[in-house]
């Protein structure tokens, strides 16, 4: 993405929204990790730490904001609800106040529970 200021251009690559986003929704309550659904055995799995970014799908739109979509595992008991608007919060303030740049949605896709 790249932001036009008075002072200049400033680029911003990809790989840091995913990285912001990741780290934000790790930190929610609730949260077991980000998960990425395999393509030869249609199973959701937890990612690590170092590749979470693969959990997080960011779209840059026309109108110079950022629409977010994660695929988070959570530990089982907790409200899903709850949860997810807590996520959604939390990613937009992160994002928007690391970035500069303005978050027009983010959806939460709850892929898996963790039991225990």
């Amino acid at each position: 993405m790249r932001l036009e200021t008075e002072r200049g251009a400033i680029s911003i690559s990809p790989d840091v929204f995913t990285n912001i986003t990741g780290a934000a929704a790790t930190n929610c309550y609730g949260v077991k990790g980000m998960a990425v659904r395999s393509t030869t055995d249609g199973l959701v799995h937890l990612l690590r730490r170092e590749s979470m970014a693969k959990g997080v799908k960011v779209r840059f739109n026309d109108d110079s904001t950022v629409s977010i979509e994660l695929h988070i595992i959570v530990d089982n008991g907790v409200n899903l609800t709850a949860v997810s608007r807590s996520i959604m919060s939390e990613v937009r303030y992160i994002v928007e106040r690391i970035t500069g740049v303005k978050v027009k949605n983010v959806d939460v896709c709850v892929d898996s529970m963790v039991i225990g």
